[in-house]
């Protein structure tokens, strides 16, 4: 049995200083592979040089929401060079963020149709963060499937069921992370069993949103089985059918990834 942590952030300083001994654990909780996950463009150099050091790390390009506003001046094309570096296997996150609106809302928009446009190039997933922002989410999303279709995920899953009917309709996919096994999560649990299981992921988020029964401490890779146990017993089917179904997810979508195991089970 694998797992796979789609997203975490191994260049943020809660775990950076100590890499090794975050991969070590994560290779005792059977986390087989990893993403981290870039959220300034202008910080990419530290984050690939991370991919670069470890044969099972993997990382995305691109600017957070939140970060918008600085890099707007980046375009489609240095993003689309930067993509091709053997390691970068996503695009972003990017997206919109109307809970802290660290950007103004129409650069956050502008800057997601323009990492919408690398992954359409490079067949890259983009790596969504949507959060308060379910309409202008969900109108962008459909508005630029009409200009080509791209691949991408909804990260951190924390939106309505409309939203994860609306990408699961555009065939996109959706992750799911620790914020499943909190106690007050019941509405995300409840669209959690009724996802489609050939399009979720688990994730991390690290070092944030550290799942039961380590809340209180820095979140890391390691923990993304317990996101995984939660979804299999909210679904009423086994550890190993969670794990084989999302690392063949996984391998699907993120296609630069080399595949280290088949999926072989389901759960309905």
């Amino acid at each position: 049995m694998i797992l796979i942590d789609t997203h975490c952030h191994l260049d943020f300083p809660e775990i950076s200083g100590q890499i090794d001994d975050v991969l070590a654990r994560a290779k005792q909780a059977n986390i087989a592979q990893m993403v981290t996950i870039c959220t300034k463009v202008r910080e990419f150099p530290k984050i690939v040089a991370i991919a670069e050091k470890y044969d099972n790390v993997f990382c995305s390009v691109g600017t957070h929401p939140h970060n918008a506003q600085e890099e707007a001046d980046i375009g489609v094309e240095e993003i689309i060079a930067l993509a091709a570096h053997p390691k970068v296997v996503a695009i972003g996150e990017g997206g919109l963020d109307y809970y802290y609106d660290n950007s103004p809302r129409d650069i956050q928009k502008t800057v997601f149709r323009n990492h919408i446009e690398v992954a359409r190039q490079t067949g890259l997933p983009l790596v969504i963060h949507t959060r308060d922002a379910d309409e202008d989410t969900i109108s962008i999303l459909q508005d630029e499937m009409k200009n080509g279709a791209f691949p991408a995920l909804i990260h951190c899953f924390t939106a309505s069921r409309e939203l994860a009917q609306k990408v699961l309709d555009m065939g996109l996919y959706i992750s799911l992370s620790g914020v499943l096994t909190f106690k007050n999560a019941t509405d995300i649990q409840d669209i959690a069993k009724d996802l489609p299981l050939d399009r979720i992921f688990v994730e991390t988020d690290a070092p944030f949103l550290t799942p039961v029964p380590h809340r209180g401490q820095t979140n890391e890779p390691a923990f993304t089985q317990h996101t995984a146990q939660k979804l299999a017993d909210l679904r009423e089917c086994s550890l190993e059918e969670i794990a084989d179904a999302t690392t063949a997810n996984f391998y699907t979508l993120f296609k630069k990834v080399p595949e280290l195991a088949k999926s072989k089970g389901a759960c309905a």
